[in-house]
């Protein structure tokens, strides 16, 4: 089809990038957000989340040559930041810290970054450059975007009907999701990086 559309690379970005920005996982994070921020507001921390993402997309690359760092590189690393992620995931443990924002900017900081386009989704958007067609990449962000409003607008809904086991077993399976990711990207990157 025109301009590169691609359903197979929209499904498997889209499933990887579920995996990574983990908006499930994240819903007790998200309650404890609400908490004391008082409120948020689903549809601003979705929009800016969602320009930072399509922005990294197309600036990320650029920003990479101007420090001489090529795109295989860069997926290799992400690779490596995918591996960690998908443990942290599968083992319940924590390797990754992030900062806590202010209260007042709850919906900004820190639920639209870095709880959703937090670094990991960075790498992996980059990552997903390597191998996919920007066009199949946007439209899995935007796929996700409209996940991730939803989410937001059905936190507590979406505790009570998972339960604390069912976001557990949630989070193992895109756990491995982004262990299997990770091993492509590396297999298929850094060969070019010795050529």
């Amino acid at each position: 089809m025109s301009l590169g559309f691609d359903f197979a690379q929209v499904a498997t970005a889209t499933m990887v990038l579920f995996a990574v920005i983990d908006i499930l996982g994240s819903v007790p994070l998200i309650i404890e957000i609400r908490k004391k921020a008082g409120e948020i507001f689903p549809m601003k921390a979705t929009m800016v989340s969602l320009l930072i993402m399509v922005a990294f997309l197309f600036l990320g690359e650029s920003i990479l040559k101007i420090i001489g760092i090529n795109v295989n590189a860069f997926a290799v690393a992400g690779s490596f930041v995918l591996f960690l992620m998908g443990i942290e995931m599968i083992l319940g443990v924590r390797l990754f810290r992030e900062e806590e924002g202010n209260a007042k900017a709850a919906s900004i900081v820190p639920l639209a970054f870095p709880i959703i386009a937090g670094a990991g989704t960075m790498t992996t958007i980059l990552s997903l450059r390597a191998e996919f067609e920007a066009i199949n990449i946007i439209i899995a962000i935007v796929i996700n975007s409209l996940f991730v409003y939803m989410v937001l607008r059905l936190t507590n809904r979406i505790e009570r009907l998972l339960g604390p086991g069912g976001l557990i077993v949630l989070r193992k399976v895109f756990g491995i999701i982004c262990l299997a990711l990770a091993v492509k990207l590396f297999s298929s990157n850094i060969k070019e990086l010795f050529v």
